[in-house]
């Protein structure tokens, strides 16, 4: 059954519009847009909608540990010593555990406007590091509160095997991560197969399949799995699936690139450039310490590069040098990471606001295309992103999925808002404040600024991290 939708105003691929009538299939994919002020039978949207932002990048359980770690051990305090926070939590969140507290996050990121998420999965053990017998409870534990909160899913099972550049072996805190090659693929295959299954079973139904969720793959980094390993796990996995999205974490901290040389001659992205691997399918996670060279060679393949600012800044890992990448054609997008905020407008004025700072003027990523800069990120950012996950999402526009965002024109951040600025205010002036409502796949997850979870999910949550809290002060 197809649903039409009279939109007041939206942001489509060709730019701002008044009057559209889109037509949205049972699946939730896009099939028509016309341009009429109004349609018998549609359901009319008042306000201005955009499409839903993917994130490119997320820890879902590191959620239990927001506003934690907040205060200083030590004048050298990093990266290095939040690890061990990290690790603490890792070793003690069980499935059940870990399905109410990924349930909140992706409520949350559902009213921020992130309408889909790239699970990047590295949780595959029980506490004691034994193997789960059969269906990985982990994974399912994320998948469940995917279709809990309604949001789209990538999941990225992570391939991590080593402490350490040259193999090193996992230490006791990261034994939950391990995982042997063979092991990993194995489980790729048949969640990709799985999928597969379900498609074709749609498809005989005459169904648009819309893919709401969907299995990709990630290495955690070139520290964790070696270079020889990646390489042969990475060409078994484009014969498991030609367009399946891979992520990996590199360059993020000059320890992690000076390391990478020491052991291999080059520098992590150098390597990566020189594997052959990479291609539009690959999505390198920060790439904080990138040269100009590599930053060439990125946009270069048309893979994309996410950065998560506030993650980043929370970190101290430094500063992207996005304004260069953007002018070499390179495809950004952007993740919650660590879920130090989980607000796509926030990581978007950030990502703004570090080039302003460096460079001493405003309006540094605007182009000369679109002088908008939150309608430039935005849109930019939407897009690469939806590439990154592999999920036909990013855009109004037939083919993609009715993911969209409705910003409430009566707010007070949108207050004397042109339609070109609706995004610069969203960005700029209010975050995501003014997002009234959500849909996932043609249909509303978010209406009136109320998630229908959230009310009985968030007595439960709570009672979790003091739990948590708990256990972790013992």
């Amino acid at each position: 059954m197809t649903r039409r939708y009279s939109i007041e105003s939206a942001l489509l691929p060709q730019g701002w519009v008044e009057d559209a009538v889109v037509s949205v299939s049972d699946a939730g994919v896009v099939t028509k847009i016309e341009f009429e002020a109004a349609a018998a039978g549609a359901q009319r949207i008042a306000g201005i909608v955009v499409p839903g932002m993917p994130n490119a990048h997320s820890h879902a359980f590191q959620r239990a540990m927001a506003g934690a770690t907040e205060y200083r051990l030590s004048a050298r305090d990093s990266f290095w010593t939040w690890r061990q926070a990290m690790y603490a939590l890792a070793n003690r969140i069980e499935p059940e555990q870990l399905e109410i507290v990924a349930t909140q996050l992706f409520v949350e990121m559902l009213k921020a406007g992130y309408t889909s998420v790239a699970e990047f999965h590295y949780l595959h053990r029980q506490t004691n590091a034994a193997p789960y017998l059969g269906a990985n409870d982990l994974w399912n534990a994320i998948a469940a509160a995917a279709t809990a909160a309604g949001i789209g899913l990538t999941l990225l099972p992570t391939l991590y095997q080593a402490s350490d550049f040259g193999g090193k072996p996992l230490k006791r805190e990261q034994a939950r991560f391990g995982m042997q090659t063979d092991e990993f693929l194995r489980a790729v295959a048949e969640r990709v197969n799985a999928e597969r299954r379900a498609g074709q079973g749609a498809a005989a139904q005459g169904a648009m399949v819309a893919g709401v969720i969907r299995t990709g793959a990630a290495f955690h980094s070139l520290r964790a799995v070696g270079y020889a390993s990646l390489r042969e796990a990475a060409l078994q996995l484009k014969d498991i699936d030609s367009t399946l999205p891979v992520h990996i974490h590199v360059a993020e901290q000059l320890r992690e690139v000076q390391a990478c040389k020491r052991a291999t001659g080059r520098r992590p992205i150098e390597l990566l450039l020189e594997s052959g691997l990479l291609t539009h399918r690959w999505c390198l996670v920060h790439a904080t310490h990138a040269t100009p060279a590599e930053l060439q060679g990125i946009a270069g393949h048309a893979a994309t590069v996410c950065v998560s600012i506030s993650t980043e800044a929370n970190l101290g890992d430094g500063f992207f040098d996005t304004k260069r990448f953007l002018q070499a054609d390179g495809r950004l997008c952007i993740g919650s990471d660590s879920q130090a905020t989980v607000c796509p407008a926030e990581e978007l004025r950030w990502l703004e606001y570090q080039q302003r700072l460096r460079r001493k003027r405003r309006g540094v990523l605007a182009s000369t295309a679109e002088s908008h800069v939150g309608t430039r990120l935005w849109r930019d950012a939407a897009i690469h992103g939806a590439q990154a996950i592999g999920q036909a999402v990013g855009a109004i526009a037939v083919g993609r999925r009715a993911d969209w965002l409705v910003l409430d024109r009566a707010h007070p951040t949108m207050a004397g808002s042109a339609l070109d600025a609706a995004l610069d205010h969203l960005v700029f002036a209010g975050g995501s404040a003014a997002i009234r409502d959500v849909m996932v796949a043609g249909r509303w997850v978010v209406k009136d600024f109320r998630h229908a979870a959230e009310a009985a999910l968030q007595p439960r949550f709570a009672s979790l991290m003091q739990q948590l809290a708990t256990t972790a002060a013992r």
